[in-house]
């Protein structure tokens, strides 16, 4: 994973990292490392440049999905959550105001506090659900590489890669509440975004150009952004991806204005 940062490190440099994981544990020798790099680079996944290594274009496509995996750095659903969330919030607002007979001062200081309080929902729900859901999968990650090493009939090597991997999954832990501090403050300011700027073109345009406009704007990131960004992560077809995400937005602005005119 620090290989698939675009770095050409030298041999001693990976042993000295994982020595820093292994904080005091002899658990890792460097004909350890020499071992594992040989197998790798045997796999095609790393390159060597002398006493450097480097990885190949396969080693850091598959650097990239562990990184995804165990550090959340791919962030779909913050994204996800942000945009849908912030594009009903302006839609409701803008059809609302659409609706009542409210002054301009009374629609801005409703505008603004509502998005803004979805926004902070957001950011401190994927904070704190964030946290609780990656810590159950590292749980559980932790639990089937613990068994799956737990057989190796070298006792000395067992308890050598028991204790590594306890010392990964500390360092892993710390890097994955850095990730999820990133990943709720993604959604808390996409959410907000995604909201306030069809707010204001509604607020500050004269009619009817600000009704088109923040309609407008809500239609295109709901119909081409958001549904190109699900479709392209979830390799789906596009108009499948359209349907869904249209019949959602739909449903969730029509229940909300049906329960603002209760």
């Amino acid at each position: 994973m620090n290989l698939g940062k675009g770095l050409t490190l030298p041999k001693s440099e990976l042993k000295r990292r994982v020595d820093r994981v292994c904080v005091g544990y002899a658990c890792v020798e460097i004909h350890d490392v020499e071992k594992a790099l040989d197998e790798m680079a045997a796999e095609g996944l790393i390159r060597a440049q002398g006493e450097n290594v480097v990885l190949t274009n396969e080693g850091a496509r598959l650097g990239k999905e562990w990184r995804s995996l165990l550090l959340k750095k791919d962030p779909v659903i913050e994204v996800v959550a942000g945009l849908v969330d912030g594009s009903i919030t302006g839609l409701v607002v803008v059809l609302s105001a659409l609706l009542a007979t409210l002054s301009m001062a009374a629609i801005t200081f409703a505008a603004v506090l509502t998005v803004a309080s979805v926004s902070i929902t957001n950011f401190s729900s994927f904070f704190l659900g964030g946290i609780t859901e990656d810590l159950s999968d590292m749980i559980t990650l932790q639990t089937l590489m613990h068994y799956s090493l737990s057989d190796l009939p070298d006792i000395s090597e067992r308890e050598k890669s028991l204790i590594l991997l306890k010392r990964l999954f500390m360092v892993l832990h710390d890097q994955i509440s850095r990730s999820n501090l990133y990943a709720a403050m993604i959604c808390g300011t996409t959410t907000f975004l995604a909201g306030i700027v069809p707010i204001l073109a509604y607020l500050f345009l004269p009619r009817p150009a600000n009704i088109v406009v923040a309609l407008g704007m809500v239609a295109g990131v709901v119909g081409v952004f958001l549904v190109r960004y699900r479709a392209r992560k979830g390799k789906v077809h596009w108009k499948v991806t359209l349907l869904e995400t249209i019949v959602i937005v739909a449903i969730a602005a029509l229940a909300s204005l049906i329960i603002g005119r209760v």
